[in-house]
């Protein structure tokens, strides 16, 4: 029996623990958390921050050489590509490099590479001081976004508009930034995307590929917050090949030969541009629901094998069906939650594939400011596109959720 570490216990991590066991894998996770959710479904585990990088190698050495010897690790929905990329290192183990986690993390390190190898990114430049950022906004003009080189889930990402305090916007990023590194770069108006790639010796397999939904773009501005995602994507078979190029092109330039690239991708003017890659499946179960939901193929199942070093079968990788699909979050206004109910009732619907709900009562909301702002979410099916969001909505107004607004 292979043994395989997954980095992260996180609640949305729990169905990749859950797979790798049905696979016949001794899993063992890795958290801080004492009560981390993926400690409930792993044979083992190891108390240790998923970002304590050398913590994390010490541990998994020492777990592999006094314990059991580890035949794979991976992270899941959890951005820690350079803690998996340090672990594989020091073990030998099936990986990205730590040169290419370093550059999945570092957002101006990734543009730079991007720019030099002629990946389309939009315009970026970083910012020394608070000077630079008024200098940049009075020669390129907005719209602009501000945003830490290092930070996950969005935050302290601005949309620079008209009329907004560019000294606030510089703090509040700079205080979402461990390494107090800031960036900027053009804000490019048009559809974007989310797509799911898994690397093989080189050759790209775009699995997923989803609509991202911005209606609440204005409502939480300047922050930039994303409502979930529609697929089959709603974009050309032309456009949606240029992305699935670019995105390819864009894993190999960071050196992601074999492993999964997750791209952030907007469309301007009919041309596509990287705006991210992460080096890691996906967070939002868009990864271990909403792929397979759409397409048939079970992209966790072969990152996992590709983690341990088995062979993948390219007959996995081609899509079955293209059903249609909708995920949308669920933000709440500040204040107490007082009562929480429906859950069961919206469960029951057979259009609801997955609902996850993350409050209680007594718990504090605080202002919607950035991704983990969520506190739930909702995945439908439907007869068409309109269809499954049509279910999505009806999901989330059939919660019942009392709240003492502050």
């Amino acid at each position: 029996m292979k043994t395989l570490l997954i980095i992260s216990g996180g609640i949305e991590a729990v169905p990749g623990i859950q797979l790798a066991r049905e696979m016949g894998l001794f899993v063992v996770v890795s958290d801080i958390n004492q009560n981390a959710p993926g400690f409930k479904y792993a044979n083992d585990h190891i108390l240790v921050s998923t970002y304590d990088v050398k913590g994390s190698v010490i541990a998994a050495k020492k777990y592999n050489d006094n314990i059991r010897k580890l035949d794979g690790v991976m992270c899941i929905a959890s951005d820690v590509p350079h803690t998996v990329a340090s672990v594989a290192a020091e073990l030998g183990l099936p990986g990205i490099s730590i040169e290419t986690a370093h550059l999945a993390v570092d957002k101006m390190a990734m543009k730079e590479r991007f720019y030099s190898s002629g990946i389309p990114v939009p315009k970026f430049k970083a910012l020394d001081n608070i000077n630079e950022l008024h200098s940049t906004v009075k020669k390129w003009g907005y719209p602009l976004v501000i945003k830490p080189v290092d930070s996950r889930g969005a935050r302290g990402v601005i949309r620079l508009i008209d009329g907004i305090n560019l000294n606030w916007a510089w703090e509040h990023a700079l205080s979402n930034s461990s390494s107090k590194r800031l960036m900027v770069e053009k804000y490019l108006s048009g559809p974007q995307v989310s797509t799911e790639t898994i690397m093989i010796e080189g050759e790209g397999y775009t699995i997923g590929f989803s609509d991202r939904n911005y209606e609440l773009l204005e409502k939480y501005s300047p922050y930039i917050i994303e409502n979930g995602g529609d697929l089959p994507s709603n974009l050309s078979e032309k456009i949606q090949n240029e992305v699935k190029t670019i995105v390819e092109k864009a894993a190999l330039s960071l050196g992601i030969t074999n492993g999964i690239a997750k791209g952030d991708v907007v469309i301007y003017e009919g041309k596509p541009y990287i705006i991210e890659i992460a080096a890691r499946l996906s967070g939002g179960y868009f990864c271990t629901h909403e792929i397979p939901l759409n397409t048939g193929v079970n992209i966790v199942k072969q990152a996992i094998k590709q983690a341990i070093g088995d062979p993948i079968n390219s007959y996995d990788l081609v899509q079955k069906y293209n059903h249609y699909i909708c995920q949308r979050y669920l933000f709440l206004s500040p204040g107490i939650v007082q009562e929480v109910s429906g859950i069961e009732k919206v469960k029951s619907d057979n259009n609801v594939k997955f609902l996850d709900i993350r409050i209680k009562p007594g718990d504090k909301i605080r202002e919607v400011t950035n991704h983990p702002s969520r506190v739930g979410l909702v995945i439908t099916s439907g007869t068409s596109r309109q269809n499954a969001v049509n279910n999505a909505n009806r999901a989330i107004s059939g919660l019942k959720i009392t709240m003492n607004i502050t």
